[in-house]
C-alpha cells in the first residue's frame, strides 16, 4: 500500500559537517533564529504532534519566527484531548497550522481492517508517514521537537542529519529533561490534559497507554517509533 518517493536532492555530507559544527554551541532559541538565516521560510518543514510537551517547541517558533507553517498529522485515531490541545496552543501562541491526513480510502482500510493491531508498522505508514512523502519534496529542512533523551534511537542522532534525502533538524535534541521542566514551568507552559492522567508519550488512542517516557507506545510491541524519524 506505501507510495513513498526517493528524493535525490540529499544535503552533502560537508554541509551537514558545517551546519553541526556551527549549531552545537547554540541555544535551541539560537538555533531556531539561525536557521533562518541559513535557510528560507519556504525550505522549512516544521511538523508537530500536539502530543505531551509540543508546546516547548511551539512557543519558541511562535516567539522567533510566528509565520512559519506548521503541519499536523491528522491520524484520524487521536484522542480527543489532542484535538483539543491542538487547538488550544494555536489559538494562545497564534500559530499557523495545517493538518494533513492519509486518502480516505486509505485511511478506512486502517479502521475495517484494525491494521493497528494486525500491523502497526502498517497503519503507521498509511496515516502518518505516506501523508508526508509528497509535502517533503517541496521543503529543504524537516524541523522536529525530538530530544536524545527519549529513546535510544534519538540518542544517536544529531541535530542535522540526512533522512531520506532532507535535511532533518533538532534544535531541542541536546535539552535535558530536567532543562525541558525548567523552561515549562518558567514559561507557564500548557501541558496536554492527559498527562495529569498518567500519559507521558501520547500517540495514536489505540496505541496508547499510561506510562513513563515512552512505554505506553506499542505496549507489548517492540516497536518504538512510528517511522516518521526513521
Amino acid at each position: 500500500m506505501s507510495t513513498k518517493t526517493h528524493r535525490s536532492n540529499a544535503v552533502p555530507f560537508q554541509e551537514i559537517e558545517r551546519l553541526n559544527k556551527k549549531y552545537h554551541s547554540l541555544s535551541p532559541d539560537e538555533r531556531i533564529k539561525e536557521l533562518y538565516v541559513d535557510f528560507g521560510q519556504q525550505e522549512v518543514m516544521l511538523t508537530s504532534s500536539f502530543a505531551a510537551t509540543s508546546a516547548f517547541l511551539l512557543k519558541l517558533f511562535s516567539d522567533i519566527h510566528n509565520s512559519q507553517k506548521i503541519y499536523f498529522i491528522d491520524t484520524g485515531f487521536h484522542f480527543k484531548e489532542t484535538l483539543i490541545y491542538k487547538e488550544y496552543l494555536t489559538l494562545l501562541y497564534e500559530l499557523n497550522v495545517e493538518s494533513v491526513k492519509a486518502e480516505k480510502w486509505k485511511h478506512d482500510f486502517t479502521i475495517d481492517d484494525n491494521t493497528w493491531e494486525n500491523d502497526p508498522n502498517l497503519c503507521c505508514s498509511v496515516n502518518k508517514v505516506e501523508p508526508l512523502e509528497e509535502l517533503k519534496s517541496n521543503y529543504k529542512v524537516w524541523v522536529s521537537g525530538l530530544m536524545s533523551w527519549q529513546s535510544d534511537h534519538r540518542s544517536s542522532l544529531d541535530i542535522f542529519e540526512e533522512r531520506s534525502g532532507i535535511l532533518k533538524f533538532y534544535p531541542l535534541l541536546d535539552v535535558t529533561r530536567d532543562e525541558r521542566e525548567s523552561y515549562i514551568k518558567d514559561h507557564h507552559l500548557p501541558f496536554h490534559p492527559l498527562i495529569s492522567k498518567g500519559y507521558f508519550s501520547i500517540g495514536c488512542k489505540h496505541c496508547t497507554l499510561p506510562g513513563k517516557g515512552r512505554e505506553g507506545r506499542w505496549n507489548n510491541s517492540p516497536k518504538t517509533e512510528c517511522g516518521l524519524h526513521l
